[in-house]
C-alpha cells in the first residue's frame, strides 16, 4: 500500500508540474502574441503616416511639375521627349543583351 501510496502522490506531483509548466507556456505564448499584435498595430500606423506623408509629397510634386510645364511647355516636351529616349535605349539594350547572351 506504501508503494501505491507513493507512486499515486509522485505521479499528482508530476501533472501538478505539468499543469504549470503548461499554463506559464501559455502565458508566455499570450504575452508574446500580445506584444506582437502591439508592433503590428504601430506599424500599420506608422506605414499609414508614411504613405500620407507620401501622398502630400507627390501631390506638391506633382504641382510643381504642371505649374513648370504650363510656364515652360517647349523645355518641358523636350525633356520629356530625351527621358523617352532614354528609357527607350535601356529597353533596347536589354532586350538585346538578352537575346544575344
Amino acid at each position: 500500500m506504501f508503494n501505491r501510496s507513493k507512486s499515486s502522490q509522485y505521479a499528482d506531483q508530476a501533472s501538478a508540474s505539468a499543469h504549470r509548466a503548461v499554463d506559464t507556456a501559455r502565458d508566455y505564448a499570450a504575452q508574446a502574441l500580445e506584444r506582437t499584435a502591439e508592433r503590428m498595430r504601430d506599424l500599420r500606423y506608422g506605414v499609414a503616416d508614411r504613405a500620407g506623408a507620401a501622398q502630400r509629397q507627390a501631390g506638391v510634386y506633382a504641382d510643381a511639375t504642371t505649374r513648370y510645364v504650363a510656364e515652360q511647355p517647349v523645355k518641358a516636351a523636350m525633356m520629356a521627349a530625351a527621358v523617352g529616349a532614354l528609357v527607350m535605349a535601356v529597353v533596347l539594350t536589354a532586350r538585346r543583351r538578352r537575346y544575344y547572351d
